[in-house]
């Protein structure tokens, strides 16, 4: 006998980032196993001085992440290992990992020593830098932050975001430009018309059906970081952003997922809550 389960939105959107903490691709489907998305933060830069993860939350350290972009040369499948990725840099400059000058080309750009790599660390390391804004866990410091083992994920494998709390984020902070990109979402839902606020909220704990195969397991809200207000492309360096999720729901925008359930997810699919 199936679970009851209850219509929650659709999905109006769905993202992968190849390479940690640069722009990413928006694409039409993706095979989903227990890693999230297929491809998603497959490979990152290791910083050769220290061994830890670059990572755009430390932007006095690594300013320029967000000027670059990657994609993968061909989609990935999943019995064919990870394919290569094409990175653009901010001057327009391509480059593929397939390249054996690549690391040099990364190292010129961003003025310091890395290594593009596919195989994270034993013990993962990102650092990220806290600004001086009232009711963070930190002020004005930079802190150490373990990632999940074998991953090149802060949290969990999958991140969801609504256009609800976009909306809603919107009117406490009317100036800003609360777009989907800001936060790095995997999946983008569009609630039913009925939903407001900050919907995903409520799904922690939850289980999400998405379209025919994938089952999510909400496991807790997505706390926001420097990266939020940091420019991409038209998008403004603006403080605002972080200030406005402080100040509205404790710093979480989104929440992060687990995956029960692989399986093939499309734009457009049914999302659904399966019921308590």
């Amino acid at each position: 006998m199936q679970p009851q389960s209850n219509a929650a939105g659709s999905i109006v959107s769905l993202w992968r980032y190849p390479v940690k903490s640069m722009m990413g691709e928006e694409i039409n489907s993706s095979l989903v196993t227990e890693r999230g998305l297929l491809g998603d933060r497959s490979y990152a830069l290791v910083d050769l001085a220290t061994g830890k993860v670059v990572s755009a939350k430390n932007p006095r350290k690594w300013p320029g992440m967000f000027g670059f972009r990657a994609v993968y040369v061909e989609p990935p499948e999943m019995h064919e290992g990870i394919p290569p990725v094409r990175i653009t840099m901010p001057d327009g400059l391509s480059a593929t990992s397939t390249q054996a000058n690549l690391d040099a080309l990364m190292s010129r750009a961003l003025g310091a020593s890395v290594s593009l790599q596919s195989k994270p660390p034993a013990s993962p390391q990102l650092e990220e830098y806290w600004p001086d804004i009232d009711n963070l866990a930190h002020r004005e410091t930079v802190t150490e932050e373990a990632m999940p083992v074998d991953t090149f994920f802060d949290g969990a494998v999958v991140h969801i975001l609504t256009s609800a709390t976009l909306k809603q984020l919107h009117s406490v902070y009317p100036q800003g430009s609360f777009e989907a990109r800001r936060f790095r979402p995997n999946l983008v839902v569009a609630p039913d018309a009925a939903e407001q606020g900050f919907v995903e909220n409520s799904w922690v704990g939850r289980t999400l059906l998405i379209g025919d195969q994938v089952r999510l397991k909400v496991t807790c809200a997505t706390g926001r970081c420097v990266m939020t207000t940091l420019p991409q492309g038209d998008l403004p360096k603006d403080l605002g952003i972080l200030k406005a999720a402080v100040s509205a729901n404790h710093a979480n925008v989104g929440v992060y997922a687990t995956v029960e359930r692989a399986g093939v997810i499309r734009a457009g699919d049914a999302v659904k809550i399966e019921a308590a």
